[in-house]
């Protein structure tokens, strides 16, 4: 049972915003952080107290951020106008992981590479093949997705995806894709179709780097189990 306190009547430290001015945004609960970005609670209900009867309602911070519009929208202290500015907080950091990746060697970030990849395509519903263009320093040109629906040698065309690195002038590549199944765990449909890439780009002098899986709390990494 959640019993609801007036916010001013808290501990300074246990207010959200006084707390990540004292101790910084990383010491804040999933909750605290909602409270924020909610701002105001409802009648009888104080702001933390809604945020963690949000996320019991969500089951956690990550199915809330994925939520779809009709589903944020019915419960009580949401509406359009805070589904718009939860979006935009979304795409905000996703630009912002963006911007990190393409100013790094993607080789040399590996760590930032899976984050941005993750963000990208871990939430999606369906099956989504991309391509992460690179210079000839390893920085990223443009991220881009090719193919959608079940990856197989059916779906990705390596005709495709020589035709956008020469455009992009890319020298190196690195894959990607989700498995909404959420188990990262390559498939032999997706070795081959990797293969099949590796051999089309070899003739064009485009290295292959990694192929990452995305899967629901994990990444399979091609590169690291010798694959390429």
């Amino acid at each position: 049972m959640i019993i609801n306190v007036k916010m001013k009547s808290l501990p300074v430290d246990e207010q959200p915003r006084e707390k990540l001015i004292a101790a910084g945004a990383a010491a804040l609960s999933d909750a605290e952080l909602l409270a924020i970005f909610l701002r105001t609670g409802i009648k009888g209900t104080n702001v933390v107290v809604l945020a963690r009867q949000i996320l019991q309602e969500f089951g956690s911070l990550r199915a809330l951020l994925a939520a779809t519009e009709p589903e944020f929208c019915q419960i009580k202290g949401l509406g359009v106008a805070k589904y718009v500015q939860l979006q935009a907080v979304v795409e905000m950091s996703r630009r912002f992981l963006a911007e990190q990746l393409e100013r790094s060697d993607a080789l040399t970030s590996p760590q930032l590479t899976r984050d941005y990849l993750r963000a990208k395509l871990r939430d999606l519903p369906h099956e989504v093949f991309a391509v992460l263009f690179l210079d000839n320093k390893h920085r990223v040109i443009r991220f881009e997705a090719l193919f959608y629906g079940t990856i197989d040698s059916a779906s990705v065309y390596p005709r495709v995806v020589v035709k956008k690195a020469l455009e992009r002038n890319a020298a190196a590549v690195i894959f990607a894709h989700n498995h909404p199944s959420g188990i990262a765990e390559p498939s032999h449909a997706d070795r081959m179709i990797t293969d099949k890439l590796v051999s089309a780009l070899q003739l064009i002098d485009i290295k292959v780097l990694d192929h990452f899986v995305i899967g629901d709390s994990d990444i399979a990494s091609f590169a690291e189990r010798g694959w390429l």
